[in-house]
C-alpha cells in the first residue's frame, strides 16, 4: 500500500505539468485559494477529524458552518459470520480561516456529533460536543510576478487536537472504536499544502500527519497520515463564481495501542474519488462535496466505508 500511495503522489504532481486553460484571471476575492485536508480518522477516531477538510476552494479566510455525514458498515460480533450493521456519523461544524498578520493564518474546528448504529442488543446512539481543532499556516512561498505563466503556493504548519469530545471505554470492544465522540486525548498536527495554477485551472495537493497520544484508559489511537490531490476549475460570471473541483484522497492509520500492546484489526488504509462544487456571491459561499471510497482494508475488513458527503455556507473576511 505503501507504494502504492507514493505512485499516486507522484501522479498527481507531475500531471500539473501539462496544465493548461483558458479565460480571464478571478476577481480579487477569488484570487487565491485554499486547499482540502481530508482527516477523517475512520480508524482511528472519526468524530475528531473535518472529514471533508479543514478550508474552502472559494473563500481565502472565512467564518461559516458545515455539515457533513459518514456512513459505514460494520461486523456486529468478532466471527466472520457476524451481521452486518449500519453506522452513522453526523456532525454539525462551526468552521474558520482567520488571517493574523501577514503570511500566517489559524484554522479551527468546532464540531458537534450525533452518530448512530443498530446493534443486535438495540439501537445506541451517543451526541455531543467533539475534540476541537486549532491549526497555523505560514506561507513559505508564494509567485509574485503577474507574468508568471504558472503560479505557485506552499504553504507548511501545525496544530492540535484538543480533547474536547467524551471518550467512552466501553465502546472500545465494538468492532469499530471509532464510535466516539473524541479520542479522549490530545493530538499534535503537522501539515503541508501546495497549489499549481494556470489562469482559470488549477491543482492542490496535501499531506498532513496526526501524531496521537494515549488518554486516560491508557488507550491510543494509531498516528494517520492524510493525502489527497484536487484539480478545480474557476468558472467566473458578472455576480458570482462557481469553482468544479475533482480529485483522489487518502487515508493511512497505524495500529491502535492499549496498554502499550497493539491491538490487533486496528490499523488500515482508504482511497478515495471526490467531487465537489463551490459557489460564491457577494461575501457569501455555498460548497457540496462527496467521496466515494475506490479501495479500503479498514480493522482486517471489518469495518467499511459506504459514503461520505457535506454542505457548508461561509462568510467570506
Amino acid at each position: 500500500m505503501k507504494s502504492t500511495i507514493v505512485i499516486i503522489i507522484f501522479a498527481l504532481f507531475s500531471t500539473t505539468i501539462a496544465i493548461a486553460g483558458d479565460g480571464n484571471s478571478p476577481p480579487p476575492n477569488f484570487a487565491k485559494y485554499l486547499y482540502e485536508f481530508d482527516d477523517c480518522d475512520a480508524c482511528g477516531c472519526s468524530a475528531s477529524g473535518g472529514g471533508m477538510g479543514f478550508s474552502s476552494m472559494l473563500d481565502r479566510n472565512f467564518v461559516g458552518i458545515r455539515y457533513f455525514y459518514q456512513s459505514y458498515s460494520s461486523r456486529d460480533g468478532i466471527f466472520a459470520n457476524s451481521p452486518w450493521v449500519d453506522e452513522n456519523f453526523n456532525t454539525i461544524q462551526l468552521w474558520a480561516r482567520i488571517p493574523v498578520y501577514k503570511n500566517f493564518e489559524i484554522s479551527a474546528q468546532v464540531p458537534y456529533h450525533t452518530n448512530n448504529r443498530a446493534l443486535s442488543t438495540g439501537k445506541q446512539q451517543i451526541d455531543g460536543v467533539g475534540d476541537i481543532t486549532v491549526l497555523g499556516f505560514y506561507t513559505i512561498y508564494q509567485t509574485t510576478k503577474d507574468s508568471t505563466v504558472f503560479t505557485h503556493t506552499l504553504k507548511a504548519g501545525g496544530g492540535v487536537k484538543a480533547p474536547v469530545g467524551k471518550y467512552d471505554s466501553a465502546n472500545n470492544g465494538s468492532v469499530n472504536p471509532s464510535f466516539q465522540l473524541g479520542t479522549g486525548a490530545w493530538d499534535y498536527l503537522l501539515a503541508a499544502e501546495y497549489v499549481i495554477k494556470k489562469q482559470n485551472l488549477g491543482f492542490n495537493a496535501m499531506l498532513n500527519y496526526a501524531f496521537k497520544s494515549k488518554n486516560k484508559e491508557q488507550y491510543q489511537f494509531g498516528n494517520q497520515l492524510n493525502y489527497a490531490g484536487t484539480f478545480f476549475y474557476v468558472i467566473e460570471k458578472d455576480k458570482f463564481t462557481i469553482v468544479p473541483q475533482a480529485g483522489l484522497a487518502g487515508e493511512v492509520y497505524a495500529t491502535n495501542r492499549q496498554y502499550g500492546q497493539d491491538v490487533p484489526q486496528t490499523k488500515g488504509d482508504i482511497l478515495l474519488g471526490k467531487l465537489g462544487l463551490e459557489a460564491g456571491m457577494g461575501k457569501f459561499s455555498v460548497g457540496v462535496n462527496g467521496m466515494l471510497p475506490i479501495s479500503q482494508n479498514l480493522t482486517g475488513g471489518r469495518v467499511e466505508a459506504n459514503y461520505r458527503w457535506s454542505v457548508n455556507l461561509n462568510y467570506s473576511l
